[in-house]
């Protein structure tokens, strides 16, 4: 969790910012609504900050208190998938759940010396082709000295959609680069061919660039000659409810992929034209954290029973959430609605038992085909598929 969420838990009941400035505005206490209605908790919001104001230590950033406040309000719902980002964390979550960005490629980390140190370098990526390495630290961007900036600022003028320079210092050699930011893809799926005519498909994570990842997965293992499949989603924590259904539309036959509903029992159906049914022998992998979205795409399998589900018992994820971005780019994220498998199962708080059951053996991963690790869940797979 981020430094905000826990300022917003620390600060939560520093309401007094946002009272004090609808009192300015001239509303008064029993007009507002929700909690700010009752005059007791307005007046014990401005108290608290009279408090911050009298006997505070350090000078108080009015900014980051509101921010604070309305991490507070959503925290206080006491679920932990609810939550408030700030305008930047808003941004920093919809790259992650997006799968792609705009950028030079790279992520930064504070080293022993106190530098910005590159600690990544993406594939194909802006920074990649010019030839930036993990271990460069970043002296300057488009000639601003950044050595003594928080990680986050120098992130923000990296970011920049413009050509930028940066001086980077190797060893002990000093180099210039320029750099024309373009789009940043975030691998999720990755797939290898095993013995028997097995392809083996792993999904790390449903985001927005998955869809078309799996296709392209796909279409190489049949190209290679697949005559089976495995799908690995285990590790899998979800991500995006719509990638796990466009990935499962192109595997499943006619019918339903999940239905949600919300707190007035409304019900919203996701469905699959079956024009892309699997024809192929099909085993998935789970295990405890496979979660939320990756969940849907094991119990629609199961549940149409297209694949055996080869593991240990699912995370038990079965909410949804839903994101509203405010006017000035920061949003709430919300608990929505619950979500059922096809054949009506809401796993929340129990997960989904596989089909056959195989404890994982960390010692297992000895094996190696075709440079992929064999543990015994995937032995297991390939033994159900020869059958």
């Amino acid at each position: 969790m981020n430094r905000h969420f826990w300022k917003g838990a620390v600060c939560g009941f520093a309401f007094a910012a946002l009272a004090a400035a609808a009192m300015a505005a001239g509303y008064r206490a029993g007009q507002l609504p929700g909690v700010l209605k009752d005059s007791f908790h307005v007046e014990k919001l401005r108290y608290i900050e009279k408090m911050i104001d009298e006997y505070y230590l350090e000078e108080k950033n009015e900014e980051d208190l509101a921010e604070g406040l309305y991490t507070g309000l959503v925290y206080g719902l006491g679920d932990p998938y609810s939550r408030y980002y700030t305008a930047q964390d808003y941004q920093e979550e919809d790259i992650s759940t997006e799968g792609s960005y705009v950028g030079i490629g790279i992520t930064l980390m504070r080293n022993v010396d106190g530098y910005a140190e590159i600690s990544d370098v993406y594939d194909s990526s802006a920074a990649s082709r010019a030839g930036l390495k993990t271990g460069d630290w970043i002296l300057s961007v488009n000639g601003e000295d950044v050595t003594e900036m928080e990680l986050g600022e120098i992130s923000d003028l990296i970011h920049a959609e413009e050509e930028i320079t940066l001086q980077i210092l190797r060893g002990e050699d000093y180099l210039d680069f320029t750099l024309e930011p373009a789009e940043v893809v975030f691998p999720s799926v990755c797939h290898w061919m095993l013995e028997g005519n097995v392809g083996y498909i792993a999904i790390t994570e449903f985001t927005g660039v998955t869809a078309e990842q799996f296709a392209e997965a796909m279409d190489e293992v049949r190209k290679a000659g697949a005559e089976k499949l495995i799908i690995d989603v285990r590790g899998n924590p979800g991500g995006l409810m719509d990638a796990s259904c466009e990935v499962l539309r192109q595997i499943l036959p006619e019918g339903l992929i999940v239905y949600t509903e919300d707190r007035n029992g409304e019900r919203e159906e996701i469905r699959c034209d079956g024009e892309n049914a699997l024809d192929l022998p099909l085993v998935v992998l789970v295990d405890s954290d496979t979660g939320s979205a990756a969940e849907i795409f094991a119990g629609a399998v199961q549940d149409h029973g297209i694949g055996t589900l080869v593991g240990t018992t699912t995370y038990g994820k079965g909410i949804v959430q839903t994101i509203r971005v405010l006017s000035d780019g920061s949003a709430v994220k919300l608990t929505t609605a619950r979500y059922y498998t096809p054949g009506g199962n809401n796993i929340h708080g129990t997960g989904i038992s596989p089909d056959v059951e195989v404890e994982y053996d960390p010692f297992s991963r000895a094996e190696e085909e075709n440079g992929m690790e064999m543990d015994n869940q995937v032995k297991a797979a390939l033994e159900i598929l020869d059958r």
